[in-house]
């Protein structure tokens, strides 16, 4: 089978197609066979920046062909999708069945990467900044597979959203369209009026400025962004709060199936929107990384097979 790969860091240039044996899937994992491959930007990044070469994850969709022992919830033949940890890259790609669920009858495959994984962490991002309705949320990245989310959310919350971008002039309208009350550019960041939430997914010398941002008794959520420096004293005169999280840690079986369950029915009742901003076939990789690294996706970037 195919998949693609990486033995040096660097960046687009250094992926490339290998032809290797299908795995077999070992306890409580389940062998798909992909039919679309969600791309992420941390993975975009440790293929840059990581110490050495790791197999290449992100969000997978497709059918089951084998059960390791143990599997209990899935059968040969379902249609899932989840967050692969192995060589997700790849047309059949192994995936640890605490992380899948099923994709519903009404949805392919590429509206599960694209809706799924983005969807839960936009919707743990909200939970954790305590969103109210009538507040005001900053988020950042927000033309982003996450983002895109996260808008459409923060919306159906009540809450008024402004949306932050590197550049403003090919996103202004597609974030107006999910929502958005105010777009603006990261150099404007910190000079409006306080908002009582920020949702960041840069990190970096912009966690410093979103600090800013906020009014008193404000909450700062970061995830998924670069390490970046947080001032405890901009925080105390605020009287506001800075918490990071990742998806799974501690993982939340119940919580995260529900919001799922949550998800798919606002996409079926056409009140949360997916957005694909390109379909690249699996063995042009490169290109797919090439989009997340100059930020000029709208919303997700998949991988597909034929």
């Amino acid at each position: 089978m195919r998949r693609v790969n990486h033995v040096i860091p660097g960046g687009p240039e250094v992926l490339f197609v290998e032809n290797v044996p299908v795995p077999e899937p070992g306890p409580g994992q389940l062998l798909v066979a992909c039919e679309a491959i969600g791309v992420t930007l941390p993975t975009v990044r440790r293929v840059r920046e990581g110490p050495e070469p790791a197999p290449l994850a992100g969000e997978i969709a497709g059918t089951v062909q084998a059960i390791g022992p143990g599997v209990r919830d899935f059968q040969l033949g379902d249609r899932v999708t989840g967050l692969c940890f192995e060589h997700a890259y790849a047309e059949l790609a192994l995936l640890a069945e605490p992380l899948a669920s099923p994709i519903p009858d009404h949805a392919d495959a590429v509206t599960a990467v694209a809706l799924v994984r983005s969807g839960l962490v936009a919707r743990q991002a909200c939970t954790t900044g305590m969103l109210g309705q009538g507040e005001t949320v900053l988020i950042t990245a927000a033309a982003g597979a996450v983002g895109t989310m996260a808008v459409q959310l923060a919306r159906a919350h009540g809450a008024r959203v402004i949306a932050a971008v590197g550049n403003t002039t090919d996103k202004r309208r597609y974030l107006t369209n999910l929502g958005a009350d105010r777009v603006l550019d990261y150099d404007a960041l910190d000079r409006g009026a306080p908002v009582e939430v920020v949702l960041d997914a840069v990190g970096g010398d912009l966690l410093a400025r979103a600090v800013r941002t906020l009014g008193p008794g404000g909450r700062l959520v970061t995830f998924a962004g670069l390490p970046g420096p947080i001032c405890s004293r901009e925080l105390m005169l605020r009287g506001a709060s800075a918490t990071g999280f990742r998806m799974g840690a501690p993982p939340k079986p119940l919580l995260h199936a529900y919001w799922r369950d949550e998800l798919w029915d606002r996409h079926r009742q056409g009140h949360l929107r997916t957005r694909v901003h390109d379909q690249i076939p699996l063995t042009e990789a490169a290109r797919a990384h090439t989009t997340l690294e100059t930020r000029t996706n709208l919303g997700k970037v998949v991988l597909t097979l034929n």
